[in-house]
């Protein structure tokens, strides 16, 4: 296939699977292993990140309305050192909390999932994993409280559940929409939550492997017309992904993404037991 065109499947990939819980990271470690597509920079990490620009983008575009109330309001939050009982102030600082232990454990592990965990085997596992916490979270959450009832030790929860999606498969959609039902918020909340919560750990993901990219220290040569194919096609199918997500989970459970990832996992294991 023409390299363009694997650029701009993996980015209808990245945008698809980054905001529907099912792991961006692992659909973009199995479709060119199972396609059998071998070029060194389609396969390499440094573009699986990079992809992730479109989809910033993409949340950026898509709440553009949000994002222009909560900064203004974190800020003035800093500047007078107080909330004064605004609800974009707290929920700009309480995004902010999120950020705090995936920062942490990204910049401690990251060289070690980049290099450890990137195996069909252990997305296969993982998928299930997440499914699994996913069937828990949608029985166990009480799903009563909007978003704006969370409170700053939820908001640092979920962040921390967040880090977990270090491990491809498990997602960080998923399990941070997963870690909002557990704290009690309703779907579409846990959803809105985790999209916005987002927005930081992907902007910095991003900005250090371009770093690596364009310095060279990721070990491939950077493809610039394989970059803007990739990141488009990562910004519209990663909006038009944000837009169903939210519509869907406010009639449906997320039981739909839970099979999937079951079904997927164990297309996974048959694909490699039929391996030589």
């Amino acid at each position: 296939m023409n390299l363009i065109l694997q650029a701009i499947v993996m980015g209808v990939v990245q945008g698809l699977a980054e905001f529907l819980p099912i792991s961006s990271t692992g659909h973009l470690i199995l479709v060119p292993e199972m396609l059998g597509w071998h070029d060194p920079f389609i396969d390499s990490l440094a573009f699986s990140v990079m992809l992730h620009v479109g989809t910033l983008v993409a949340l950026i575009v898509y709440f553009w309305r949000d994002w222009l109330r909560l900064i203004p309001a974190g800020l003035a939050a800093i500047r007078d050192r107080s909330f004064r009982g605004d609800r974009d102030r707290r929920l700009a600082w309480l995004i902010l909390v999120t950020v705090i232990p995936g920062g942490v454990i990204g910049a401690l592990f990251n060289d070690y999932f980049e290099t450890n965990v990137r195996a069909a085997g252990t997305v296969a596992l993982t998928l299930v994993v997440g499914a699994a916490i996913l069937w828990l979270a949608e029985r166990w959450g009480r799903r009563d409280r909007a978003m704006g009832a969370l409170g700053f030790r939820g908001a640092f929860g979920i962040g921390a559940a967040q880090a977990l999606a270090l491990f491809p498969g498990i997602s960080r959609s998923g399990i941070s929409i997963a870690a909002g039902l557990f704290a009690g918020l309703d779907r579409e909340s846990a959803a809105r939550f985790s999209f916005l919560m987002s927005a930081p750990i992907i902007a910095g993901a991003a900005a250090f492997e371009g770093r690596k990219l364009f310095t060279h220290e990721a070990g491939v040569t950077p493809h610039v017309s394989l970059l803007v194919a990739g990141i488009l096609a990562a910004l519209v199918s990663g909006m038009l992904a944000i837009r169903f997500l939210l519509g869907y989970v406010r009639r449906h459970p997320l039981d739909l993404f839970i099979v999937y990832r079951v079904v997927a996992a164990a297309v996974i294991v048959v694909w490699l037991l039929r391996q030589p």
